[in-house]
Order: C-alpha cells, then sequence, then structure tokens
C-alpha cells in the first residue's frame, strides 16, 4: 500500500477489535482477508471503500490481502472487466499478495459438492428456477420440499456426473444443499449450489458446464485460500448462516469467518453493475468511464485523485450503519486535495468580447500571475493582456439586480492580475444579444503596482483573444435526478429484473453540459489528467479521451462552491 495519509484505521471500530482480540487469542496468527469482485462490470466508488477496507486493515495489523476474482458466472463474466479491476487497484495505490480465481478451484468445488452428496446434504432437483421460487416459502409461511428431496445417494451422484458431462440442458436441473425447508432464514432453505451452463468461460474455456452458485463457492474459496477475516457488507449477513453451514459440512481444514459491515451508499449515485451496464448498453454515457459514471474508472478519467478518494472512504469509517452520505462530502475531499497541487489559471467558458478602446492597438504586454496563491512554491507565470480580452458572459449585464458587482454600463471592475476596466458601450446583434462591450482602462490600476486610489467591489476573470486557446468544457451534474437523492440500489443477489417504473426515468437529463470557450495560451499542450483551478469556475481536468495536441477538452471535476460543511468531531 503506497501514499495512505492515516497511518491506522478510525480509532475503534467493530472489526478492528475483532482482530486485536483473535490475534491477541491466537485464534489467528496471521491476518489474511481478500478483496473478491466478480468481473462482471468495472469496480465503483462501494468497491472503493471495501478495496480500503480489506487492504488497509490486513496492512495495519502486518498481514496481507488476496485480489480474487469470483468468477462463477461465465454469462456475465469477460476478461475486460479483470484487466479494468487490477488497473483500479493498483491506481488506488494498494499492491494484492496473490492474485487469485475461483474458476482456479473449481475441481475443489466439484469434490465438495459430490462429498455433500455423499453424506446425503445435496441432492439433484429437475424442478424449473420459477417452481424453485414458488416453493421456496416468505417470510412467514415455510417452503415445500421438492419431490425430488429424497433420491438416493446413488441416484443423486449419477445425475449430477451426469449433468457435469454436458448430459442436459440448461435450467432442466440443479444442485441444492439440502438443509431445512422450515428454516426462518429463507437462505437455508435448500440453496441452489450447482447450475447448468453451456457456456465458456474466460478462463476454462468449455471444461465445465456447470458452475457452482456463488453463496457456495465463497467460503471454499475463502477456504482455500486460509483467509482469517471475510469481510463483505451488511446485505451478506443473512447469507452467513450458508456460509458457515459450508465451512462446516465440506470437511475443509481452515475456518474462515464472515464479518459485516455497512456498505457505502452514496446519494444521487447508482452502486448497481446491472443498471451501471445497462447506461452503458444504451448508449446513455460514454462508457463505463463515463466522468459521470460512480465507477472507479469514471471518477479517475474526470480528474478525481486516489488520495481523495481514500481520505473520503476513510472519512466514512466502519460500521454497522446503513446511511447515505451526502454527495458534497466526496467533492470536499477532492476540493481538499487538489487546492495545494495544482495552478490556477482563468478560463471562459462561456465568452464576450470586450474591446478596450485606450488601450493601444497592437500593442500586447506581459502580466505576472501566481500559479497558487496559497502554495507560493509553485510560482508565478505571465500572461498576455492586449486590447482585445474575453470575459463570461453573465460577468456583464444591460440592466443588473442590486448587489450586482461585475460589468454593467458606467460601473468599474477588477481584471484578475490586470486593470481596472469601465464599461462604457455595447453591442448587441440583430436578436438582441450583447455581443461585444467597450471599455476603457486606467493604466495606473496595474495589478502588484501597490495602486489605493479607489476601490472596485467586482473583481472578474479573462483571457487575452489574440492568443487565446479554444478549448472545450464538459461540465457535469450527479446522473440522478435531486429529488431521486434517497435511491439506494442493491448490489448483490436476489432480483436481476429491471422494475416496471425503469430507473432511466431518474436519470438527470442535464447531467452533461458541453460548452466552448478559451483558456490561456500556456495551456495550450494541456495532456491527459493535467489538472487546474479555473478562477471562480471549479477544478478542471484534461480529459485523456478527447484531448488533443494544441486542441484541450476539459472535464469539471469539482466546482468552486460547497454548502457543504465537515462535521465537528
Amino acid at each position: 500500500m503506497i501514499g495512505v495519509e492515516n497511518e491506522n484505521l478510525t480509532p475503534s471500530n467493530f472489526i478492528k477489535t475483532i482482530i486485536t482480540e483473535d490475534l491477541k487469542s491466537g485464534k489467528v496468527n496471521k491476518v489474511v482477508t481478500r478483496f473478491p469482485p466478480e468481473p462482471n462490470g468495472y469496480l465503483h466508488i462501494g468497491h472503493a471503500k471495501a478495496i480500503w477496507v480489506n487492504f488497509a486493515l490486513a496492512d495495519e495489523f502486518g498481514g496481507r490481502t488476496h485480489l480474487r476474482f469470483d468468477d462463477t458466472n461465465p454469462a456475465k463474466e469477460d476478461e475486460e472487466y479483470v484487466r479494468s479491476i487490477e488497473a483500479d487497484v493498483k491506481w488506488l495505490g494498494y499492491e494484492w499478495e496473490g492474485k487469485y480465481f475461483a474458476s482456479d478451484y473449481f475441481d475443489f468445488m466439484y469434490e465438495k459438492a459430490e462429498l455433500l452428496i455423499n453424506k446425503g446434504l445435496a441432492y439433484v432437483d429437475d424442478q424449473s428456477a420459477d417452481q424453485i421460487r414458488e416453493t421456496r416459502g416468505t417470510l412467514t409461511e415455510p417452503g415445500q420440499d421438492s419431490p425430488y428431496r429424497n433420491r438416493t445417494v446413488e441416484e443423486n451422484l449419477d445425475l449430477f456426473r451426469q449433468m457435469r458431462d454436458g448430459k442436459f440442458a440448461n435450467g432442466e436441473k440443479v444442485l441444492r444443499a439440502k438443509i431445512d425447508m422450515t428454516s426462518p432464514n429463507i437462505n437455508m432453505r435448500d440453496p441452489v449450489i450447482y447450475r447448468i451452463a453451456h457456456l465458456e468461460h474466460h478462463n476454462t474455456g468449455n471444461k465445465w458446464c456447470i458452475y457452482p452458485m456463488y453463496t457456495f463457492a465463497h467460503p471454499l474459496e475463502d477456504a482455500y485460500e486460509n483467509i482469517t477475516h471475510s469481510l463483505c457488507t451488511v446485505e451478506f449477513e443473512d447469507q452467513r448462516p450458508f456460509y458457515d453451514w459450508v465451512i462446516r459440512e465440506c470437511d475443509v481444514d481452515a475456518e474462515p469467518h464472515q464479518y459485516e459491515y455497512g456498505r457505502l451508499n452514496l446519494a444521487q449515485t447508482l452502486t448497481s453493475k446491472r443498471k451501471l451496464k445497462l447506461l452503458v448498453d444504451e448508449n446513455i454515457v460514454d462508457g463505463w468511464d463515463d466522468p459521470r459514471m460512480p465507477t472507479i474508472s469514471g471518477m479517475r478519467r474526470r480528474g478525481f485523485t486516489p488520495e481523495a478518494l481514500r481520505s473520503f472512504v476513510y472519512e466514512t469509517g466502519i460500521s454497522k450503519s446503513q446511511g447515505i452520505v451526502d454527495l458534497q462530502m466526496l467533492d470536499h475531499f477532492v476540493r481538499e486535495d487538489l487546492k495545494l497541487r495544482v495552478p490556477r489559471t482563468m478560463g471562459v467558458l462561456r465568452p464576450l468580447k470586450v474591446v478596450i478602446t485606450n488601450y493601444p492597438a497592437g500593442q500586447v504586454e506581459m502580466l505576472d500571475a501566481e500559479n497558487n496563491p496559497e502554495n507560493e512554491e509553485m510560482g508565478i507565470r505571465q500572461i498576455p493582456f492586449s486590447r482585445e480580452i474575453y470575459i463570461e458572459q453573465d460577468d456583464f449585464m444591460e440592466e443588473p439586480p442590486s448587489k450586482y458587482h461585475r460589468l454593467f454600463p458606467g460601473n468599474e471592475v477588477r481584471l484578475k492580475h490586470a486593470y481596472f476596466i469601465k464599461c462604457n458601450d455595447f453591442i448587441k446583434d440583430e436578436d438582441g444579444n450583447v455581443v461585444e462591450i467597450h471599455c476603457t482602462y486606467d493604466p495606473e490600476t496595474k495589478s502588484g503596482t501597490g495602486f489605493t486610489g479607489r476601490k472596485v467591489k467586482g473583481t472578474i476573470h479573462w483571457v487575452e483573444a489574440t492568443q487565446a486557446v479554444p478549448a472545450e468544457f464538459r461540465l457535469y451534474e450527479p446522473l440522478i435526478k435531486a429529488e431521486e437523492e434517497e435511491l439506494v440500489e442493491e448490489t448483490s443477489g436476489g432480483n436481476d429484473e429491471i422494475p416496471e417504473k425503469t430507473f432511466l426515468d431518474s436519470i438527470n437529463p442535464n447531467s452533461l453540459e458541453v460548452v466552448h470557450g478559451f483558456v490561456e495560451p500556456g495551456l495550450k499542450n494541456s495532456v491527459a489528467y493535467d489538472r487546474y483551478q479555473f478562477f471562480r469556475h471549479g477544478y478542471f481536468s484534461a480529459d485523456p479521451k478527447y484531448t488533443m495536441p494544441g486542441d484541450p477538452v476539459f472535464n469539471l471535476v469539482v466546482s468552486m462552491k460547497s454548502s457543504f460543511k465537515m462535521p465537528k468531531v
């Protein structure tokens, strides 16, 4: 692990206490955790917390963390996702000790399935998925035994081996654990542990046509790798009895234990990979790494830093609670990370031309501008100034409201790093839009000269027109409408059906706005991930997909202003 700001986790949390006691009692000698994503999509912000929890806890106690791909479902998995997951973990600043695949253990899992059959604890069921679902029962009603539940060991072994040998079609048979159809925990009502899938697997090819279910495979993987603390989010809590049952009945040597903590729920943020994939497949977003996506690759492309994400998940802590975190909290940590690291410059997003009528025609002077007033080590740069400049359209109003301190007829403002200018006239086009402002400047008011003759209430930014670099700015809002801010997406198991009222109704149609303006000439050769603070607008980062030499495209990372306040401790 590299570059983590905090050497320890929060002073106390229940998992840390458990690990401390396990080491003290000798229950474990070395802490071994794992980060076990399924390679069926790109990692998102929730995974960033899971990565931090597993890697940071193991690191704190001198242990190790495995990266394991839970690739038990060939219908949804792909090598592309494997590569993206590896890249995301490394980008966040973590190094795994051992890379594993669930599919490496398929022979081991098959042996354990036959062991359960021989112990009378598993049977082949001919019921369809719908029939199994219908007879599973409810929270108030027990389930119904399958008519195939009492097949003999010999018959079950024969049928299971025929399943393995490809004798049956998809869905024709499944292998179920034989536990208790009256259990108050529905997960213990004879769960399916193997299903038929005549599909090529990204890692094992066509060796198998039956695949273990995640809930059966996961505890066996933990045992095989000698995981000591299997850390997962609270929606898996009801699955823990089955996890323990598998460990107990499959006669494995290790005894891993599952512990659950509260997952990271971020307001106005989708964390269902199924639904994120739908956004990609329907071309609603520009791929998994679209800067609006809550994926780690999307946040990286947008311009977030790994340090900011680590600080954010650190602050959310580890507990059982399932609250929703304010989206602005994440933005806060991004601002805090960038404010001393990036240069502050000027970009005009919606340009309006200004002619300074008393400035000498053809003259260009160079003005000094500090790169970051909060970090003097970043030095100064020189920027051009001439008779023609661009300002923001909303920095001029023909008939301003009260307390408007920018340009309007007869008013004077300061140009950042330059002079005072006064608006004397303006020109409109045939549609009545203001297209040009005429001003005069006062040469005695040059920035840095110590001029105190008079004061102005407004300071605006600008870019000199003759050397201005055309730039595209991509401005973002949350993908989910503000009125849907309580939306929390499921991330595990259960219902994979999209509801009748599709979540697409909650997508914000204004999540992306593309505008074209100008930046200072020093930004012409910006390359991917070059970050800047544009005065008054916010922090921007050069987009790695669209930025070309001499033709920058900037993503809005976070805006300058926020109403979010970190709670006092």
